[in-house]
């Protein structure tokens, strides 16, 4: 699969957005003072030098797991905030990605700084094998546990959800699924879209959460009922907001409501009955990483309440102070499944799983969409 690049450089066109992050930063490390008393005149100088160190370093080397254009615009924004940083993109499917850090690792010469990815099973790979830097960013103590490794190695830096979709010129409102056992119903047969459970992790995390309450029986039914089955996410919300699909319960809240903007007839369900499956995109910088201090100001940048607040539609912010993008409830006020990562990580039970899902699908076909 293709990895895309894009590099960028800017001007001083949002001095004002470094002078926030740098007095916001310098608060909460204020906050967390031993002493208790503010330490903002001694903070801010601290964040500035790391500016300069980064600045003499001059590049930071990025990669993120999915669509280019988003990583596109966070890399925009922090070369306008920080000048003189070169940013460089590369971006794709997390598990293209994570085994070219693996080569960069095995040979000794490292070319990224910091990734971030939904495969977490990676970071605790490369945590076990001493490959990542530790690190807190100011305001870490905002995120809560599960969505960090409690020794700085990786930190959550938006929380995704994988909810119900469907075309309204399709499916009715009133017809629309409210639990996964709706998408048994024959009238929707040959309308169903899904990415292969067997291809991408979160999808393998939603099928398993269904089976677990409905049983493999489940899986025989749903297969009769003639669903369609592509990889990536991306393709399933583009799918249904063309009209080219009805429907689906494996729909991520963050390319649908993208869809939806772009003017595609696409809406959203949040199951109530059955579980919504969330994961938290973790961050980690590398040890021995050729742009150490640029790494460490992307991810301070990246997690600082300015930052989070400014999410798009559908993902949320995984700092406990920041609110969710308009129309959004806290992630927690939803019925949701949280054990993503304790499920990735048991390596035996996914290639098991995996196994038995492609007995029920077929193999994987075609190319993926991001």
């Amino acid at each position: 699969m293709k990895v895309h690049r894009s590099t960028t450089r800017y001007s001083d066109r949002s001095g004002a957005s470094r002078r926030r992050f740098l007095q916001q930063s310098a608060a909460a490390l204020g906050a967390l003072s031993l002493s208790g008393a503010p330490c903002l005149r001694a903070a801010e100088p601290e964040l500035e030098a790391l500016y300069r160190a980064a600045r003499e370093e001059g590049t930071l080397s990025f990669y993120g797991g999915g669509p280019i254009a988003v990583h596109r615009r966070s890399a925009d924004a922090f070369s306008q905030a920080f000048p003189g940083i070169k940013v460089e993109v590369a971006a794709g499917f997390s598990n293209v990605l994570a085994p070219r850090i693996d080569a960069q690792i095995a040979a000794g010469r490292l070319e990224v700084d910091v990734a971030m990815l939904q495969t977490l099973q990676d970071f605790e790979r490369w945590k076990r094998a001493g490959a990542l830097l530790p690190y807190r960013p100011a305001g870490s103590e905002q995120i809560p546990d599960g969505f960090k490794d409690p020794e700085a190695t990786s930190i959550g830096v938006a929380v995704y959800a994988v909810a119900y979709a469907y075309n309204p010129e399709r499916v009715r409102s009133e017809d629309a699924p409210k639990s996964a056992l709706d998408f048994l119903d024959s009238r929707f047969s040959g309308q169903i879209i899904s990415t292969y459970p067997h291809d991408d992790d979160i999808t393998l995390y939603l099928y398993w959460t269904i089976v677990q309450k409905y049983g493999w029986d489940f899986m025989q039914r749903f297969m009769a009922n003639k669903p369609r089955f592509i990889r990536g996410h991306l393709g399933v919300a583009r799918e249904i907001a063309q009209g080219r699909a009805g429907l689906s319960f494996d729909a991520t809240t963050s390319t649908s409501y993208g869809e939806q903007q772009r003017g595609g007839k696409i809406e959203l369900v949040f199951p109530a009955t059955d579980r919504m499956p969330i994961w938290a995109n973790s961050a980690a910088i590398f040890r021995g990483a050729p742009h150490p201090n640029a790494a460490r100001l992307f991810l301070s940048w990246t997690l600082a309440r300015e930052q989070q607040s400014r999410l798009p539609r559908g993902i949320w912010p995984t700092r406990r102070d920041v609110t969710p993008p308009q129309g959004l409830r806290p992630i927690t006020d939803y019925n949701i499944a949280n054990g993503y990562r304790e499920f990735i990580i048991d390596e035996r039970r996914v290639v098991e799983l995996r196994r038995q899902f492609e007995t029920y699908i077929g193999p994987v076909k075609g190319e993926p969409v991001i």
